[in-house]
C-alpha cells in the first residue's frame, strides 16, 4: 500500500515502485499516438504536396482547426508509410516531458522532500489517496498505476494545447489582413481523435485484463447475466429473462464505452481551441486581449476533462471487479 509518513517524509518503497511504474507506462503512452488508425489513409491528415498550402487551407474550415491531423512527416517502411502528425509531436513532447520530470524528481530521494521531489510526492499520493475512496484498497493496489499515468498526461496534453505558439505557428500564407497559418507545426493532443481513441482502447483492453484477473470468466459472465435478488419459481425464470437482456444490452454498452470515452475528450478540447481562436480574429486589434478569459475557462476545463476521464474509467474498472469494500467506499461518495 502507499504509505507517507506525515510530518516526515519517509516514503515507503511501495511509494518508490508506484513512481517508477508512472514513469514506466509513461513512455507506453508516449507510443499510445501511433497512427494505428491512421496510418497510409489519406483522410487521417492533411498531406504536404505540390501546393500544401493550398491543399490545407481547402481542408481548413473558415475561423477554425482543421479537423483532421496536419502531416509534418513520412516515413516509408516495410510495412506501409508511417505518418507523423503534428498533435503525435506534441503528445511525445508532453511524454518526454514528464518523464524526464519524473525522473528529475525521484533521481535523489530525501527524507524531508524539497522542491520537485515534494510535488512529485504531493501529487502521487493526493491521486491515490482520492483513487482509494473510491475503488476501494485493494483494486487501487492493481490499478493505479494506470488511472494515474491517464490522468497527469492527459492533464498536462491539455494544458500544454494552451500554450502561445501551438497551432498559431506554422506553414501560411499572407493575406490583406495578415500572416494566415494554414499549417500548424504543433496541435493539442487530445484535440486529435487518433490520441483518445487510443487511450480509450488501451483503458478497454486493461479493463477486460483486470477484470478477468479479479472475477475470472464465469464471474465475468454472472456479472453480465446472472439474476440478482432472492427469487423463486415463475418469478425466477422472468427474471432469469430479464436479466439475460439486460446482459446483452450491457454488452453494447461496454462496447461503445471507449467511443463515449474518445469523444467526449476529443469533442471538448477542439471545441475549446477553436473558440481561442474565434476570440482571437474576432475584434481586430484585440486579438491578444479577448482570448484572455477564455484562456482560464480551458485552464479549468482542461483539469475537469482530466479528471472525468480518469472517473468514468476508474468507476468503469469498480463496477465489473472492484471488492465489497470498494462498492461500499464508492457507495459513501
Amino acid at each position: 500500500m502507499l504509505v507517507l509518513i506525515r510530518g516526515k517524509g519517509v516514503l515507503s518503497d511501495s511509494l518508490l515502485k508506484h513512481m517508477r511504474l508512472l514513469r514506466v507506462i509513461l513512455v507506453w503512452v508516449f507510443l499510445a499516438a501511433l497512427p494505428a488508425f491512421g496510418s497510409g489513409s489519406e483522410s487521417s491528415a492533411v498531406v504536404l504536396e505540390a501546393g500544401p498550402a493550398q491543399a490545407a487551407a481547402a481542408e481548413r474550415p473558415e475561423g477554425g482547426l482543421p479537423q483532421p491531423a496536419v502531416e509534418i512527416k513520412r516515413i516509408n517502411t516495410p510495412w506501409g508509410p508511417f505518418l507523423i502528425t503534428n498533435s503525435m509531436l506534441v503528445s511525445w513532447l508532453v511524454a518526454a516531458g514528464l518523464i524526464v520530470f519524473a525522473q528529475a524528481a525521484t533521481r535523489k530521494m530525501k527524507e524531508v522532500p524539497e522542491g520537485a521531489q515534494n510535488f512529485w510526492e504531493w501529487m502521487v499520493e493526493s491521486l491515490y489517496d482520492f483513487l482509494e475512496g473510491i475503488i476501494g484498497a485493494h483494486l487501487v493496489k492493481r490499478t493505479f498505476w494506470f488511472f494515474a499515468t491517464i490522468f497527469i498526461f492527459v492533464l498536462f496534453a491539455n494544458w500544454m494545447g494552451l500554450i502561445p505558439g501551438v497551432g498559431t505557428i506554422g506553414w501560411g500564407h499572407r493575406t490583406p489582413q495578415g500572416f494566415a497559418v494554414d499549417e500548424p507545426w504543433f496541435r493539442g493532443a487530445d484535440a486529435d481523435l487518433n490520441m483518445t481513441l487510443a487511450m480509450a482502447l488501451v483503458f478497454f483492453a486493461c479493463w477486460l485484463y483486470w477484470a478477468l484477473r479479479e472475477i475470472g470468466p464465469i464471474g465475468f459472465l454472472m456479472e453480465l447475466f446472472a439474476p440478482k435478488g432472492e427469487t423463486s419459481g415463475l418469478l425466477k425464470l422472468l427474471m432469469v429473462l430479464v436479466f439475460f437482456a439486460v446482459g446483452c444490452l450491457e454488452i453494447i454498452s461496454i462496447l461503445f464505452r471507449p467511443v463515449s470515452l474518445s469523444f467526449r475528450l476529443y469533442g471538448n478540447m477542439f471545441a475549446g481551441e477553436n473558440m481561442l481562436e474565434a476570440m482571437f480574429k474576432l475584434v481586430p486589434g484585440l486579438g491578444w486581449l479577448l482570448p484572455i478569459p477564455f484562456y482560464f475557462m480551458e485552464l479549468l476545463v482542461g483539469f475537469v476533462q482530466a479528471l472525468v476521464f480518469t472517473l468514468l474509467t476508474a468507476v468503469f474498472t469498480m463496477l465489473i471487479c472492484a471488492h465489497e469494500e470498494g462498492r461500499e467506499a464508492a457507495a459513501h461518495h
